[in-house]
């Protein structure tokens, strides 16, 4: 019997469990099966379990979709609450679930990672390959999953392999950043490890594999990348609010500056959201308490970023305040409830903190309108009602604001606005999405100049 359990996976001798059917869990298994693996899905939620057995993927990218049904109907994928069954199972594990972070604290949690280090090594085999994907501030393979795997007496690179590998993936082509668009960073705990998951990921993407020199450096690497992007749109956002108080349109400024090779202004917003951004600095924040060093620019970033959303709404308030707007009696509508456009995704959205603010300041009729998102039990707690009906969220609405850069707003000319809102309602972009097609006294755009 071949001990090599890439060799195992490749020649359908063995199979790859994932723990974890998330967004980026439920990437992969697609990946995996496209790539012809038996897979075997572990998720402890059985509702989720289920939904993914009928079909109902959410608004996952069509090569998942199509993946997942073909390889439920011809038995290559398999779906399961019980990890440790599914650890005996399989001979090369990859790890998804997310490390949460206390947003009271801002201090991770390594619970859920712990749990399924702990179901992997109840049935963890000599010559496992077990991959952690899963984004966590840097250390954690070894000082968490490493020494529950090794709690029964089987020992990495001796026994088993142990590498890291972080999921690279822009949601709506998750599939394609994989298998296409990027190289697989990897770093092992040792050179059998690191040789294993190179080969099996170099038949996976066909960008190759980058190879690190530890799974600490890995770690490092991927909190890297959300960090370079957090700090680039907090300078993008006080760029563009330096520009409204100087009468300078950003949107202008930015396009001229850009055709510098090596400026590269990211576009402003009210805030950043998603399971990514937003937590990566905490992430490395926390890996260097005591180490006698502050990340003040990585800080300073998160805390502009965090305070767009009360921008976004102390500019609005400017307005009603100057009009003579009444909160208590007025409709208030919100466009977009996904953290990024043309997704379906709301974790972390700056619409939740733009809800919540204008609830705190008197606001009791909220409608949110998305196109794509169907349920959101965060805009349910703050009593806001989310409708896919632009003329049921903008119909008598008193406050507009368009959170969300989807697609179908870009075309939202002001006068059809106007029209579906009646009256004169205050509208705040804070996209620079809609098109201005026509003066109007109470609009303002964040970025561009602040009508008189």
């Amino acid at each position: 019997m071949n001990p090599d359990p890439v060799e195992k996976v490749f020649s359908g001798e063995g199979a790859v469990s994932i723990y974890g059917l998330g967004y980026v869990g439920l990437s992969l298994t697609a990946v995996y099966l496209r790539r012809g693996l038996r897979v075997i899905g572990v998720d402890i939620d059985e509702g989720r379990l289920e939904s993914i057995r009928r079909g109902e993927l959410g608004n996952a990218e069509e090569e998942v979709r199509d993946a997942v049904r073909r390889g439920l109907a011809e038995n290559r994928l398999t779906l399961t609450s019980n990890g440790v069954e599914a650890s005996r199972s399989s001979v090369v594990k990859v790890v998804t679930v997310p490390v949460y972070l206390d947003w009271l604290t801002r201090k991770p949690s390594f619970n859920a990672l712990r749990s399924v280090a702990e179901s992997i090594a109840g049935g963890l085999k000599k010559n496992d390959l077990i991959i952690v994907e899963s984004s966590v501030p840097p250390g954690t393979t070894e000082s968490v999953v490493k020494p529950v795997l090794e709690e029964n007496g089987l020992r990495v690179e001796e026994d088993f392999y142990l590498a890291y590998s972080p999921e690279r993936i822009y949601v709506g082509r998750a599939v394609r950043d994989i298998e296409e668009r990027y190289p697989k960073i990897i770093g092992a705990a040792g050179p059998k490890s690191l040789d294993a998951a190179a080969r099996f990921y170099e038949r996976i993407a066909s960008k190759g594999v980058y190879r690190m020199s530890s799974i600490r450096a890995a770690e490092f690497e991927k909190l890297a990348e959300g960090i370079y992007r957090d700090v680039n749109i907090a300078l993008a956002n006080e760029l563009a609010l330096a520009a409204m108080r100087l009468g300078v349109d950003f949107y202008e400024a930015r396009s001229a500056a850009n055709t510098q090779p090596y400026s590269h202004i990211h576009l402003p917003g009210p805030g950043v959201g998603g399971y990514c951004i937003p937590i990566y600095p905490y992430y490395l924040m926390h890996s260097l308490y005591g180490e006698g060093l502050v990340l003040d620019l990585t800080r300073t970033a998160r805390m502009i970023n965090e305070s767009m959303p009360s921008i976004v709404v102390r500019l609005a308030e400017s307005l009603w305040r100057e009009k003579g707007l009444d909160p208590r009696s007025s409709k208030a509508a919100v466009l977009g409830a996904a953290f990024r456009g043309d997704i379906d995704d709301t974790r972390l959205s700056p619409t939740h903190d733009i809800v919540a603010l204008l609830r705190a300041r008197g606001f009791d009729n909220i409608v949110v309108h998305d196109p794509y998102v169907k349920i959101d039990p965060a805009l349910s707690r703050l009593g806001a009602v989310l409708t896919d009906s632009l003329v049921a969220a903008l119909k008598d609405a008193g406050l507009i604001i368009v959170s969300t850069r989807h697609s179908s707003y870009k075309d939202l000319a002001l006068s059809r606005i106007l029209s579906l809102a009646g009256g004169e309602p205050i509208i705040v972009d804070a996209t620079s999405y809609i098109d201005t097609d026509t003066r109007y006294r109470w609009v303002a755009v964040l970025g561009r100049y602040f009508p008189p």
